[in-house]
């Protein structure tokens, strides 16, 4: 399983200091590994397939608050 120790090395990367372009390939690569988890979980059911995708899903989001900014208020 290629993609599952792809997902937990990008798991493990920093996440500190990161400029914009960064960020968005992280982002990128994070749903990427997500939806081919998701082919996969498809198949087999296992439950660990779908804990690894939750995590990666929170670092997605994260990632992808950052990039958004600030919301303003009125």
């Amino acid at each position: 399983m290629e993609l599952i120790s792809q997902a937990l090395e990008f798991e493990k990367t920093k996440m500190k200091s990161l400029s914009t372009s960064d960020r968005v390939k992280i982002s990128r690569e994070a749903k990427r590994l997500i939806l081919a988890l998701n082919q996969i979980y498809k198949e087999k059911k296992d439950e660990s397939i779908m804990d690894l995708m939750k995590r990666l899903t929170k670092i997605k989001q994260k990632v992808e608050k950052r990039l958004k900014g600030k919301p303003l208020t009125a």
